[in-house]
């Protein structure tokens, strides 16, 4: 085997483990990339975003997420009322058997992290955890994307 080939192997191996850092399993639950966008200086609030994937036969509910990042921390959901976006907290996400929710900024679910401790910054990782009703607590590590999120999206590509 040639050198060539053992660097090639080497860095393809180290991609393939950074491809599946970001992703975690807690029982039947996959979740996954989770990330939120950077912040700027004075702004009191950001949002997480991630996708849970239910890949058993029995439904399950998210029904807590905490951080230490922030002073509190919501489930909430958007939705865009004529011109006016709507923002609420809502208490649980149901996560029927064999669905998918994908909390993305703009639409329907996020993770609320209300009164920053410091404003989050690119590059950056902050832990997560979220309390399921039946498959209980995992906490996952949460990556800051620039501005625009595009990072983000090059997560979204593994």
């Amino acid at each position: 085997m040639s050198l060539r080939s053992i660097s090639l192997f080497l860095c393809t191996l180290a991609i393939s483990v950074t491809a599946h850092a970001h992703e975690y399993d807690l029982g039947s639950l996959h979740i996954g990339h989770p990330y939120a966008r950077a912040t700027v200086p004075g702004q009191p609030g950001g949002g997480a975003f991630l996708s849970i994937e239910n890949k058993g036969k029995e439904a399950d509910k998210l029904i807590g997420v905490s951080s230490s990042v922030a002073k509190s921390t919501e489930i909430h959901t958007m939705a865009m009322d004529g011109n006016l976006m709507k923002m609420r907290e809502v208490g649980a996400i149901d996560l029927p058997p064999a669905s998918t929710v994908d909390m993305k900024p703009g639409h329907g679910y996020h993770v609320m992290l209300i009164g920053l401790n410091q404003p989050l910054k690119a590059g950056d990782k902050f832990p997560l955890t979220l309390t399921f009703q039946k498959a209980g607590k995992i906490e996952v590590s949460v990556v800051v994307t620039d501005l625009s999120g595009k990072s983000a999206e090059a997560a979204h590509q593994h």
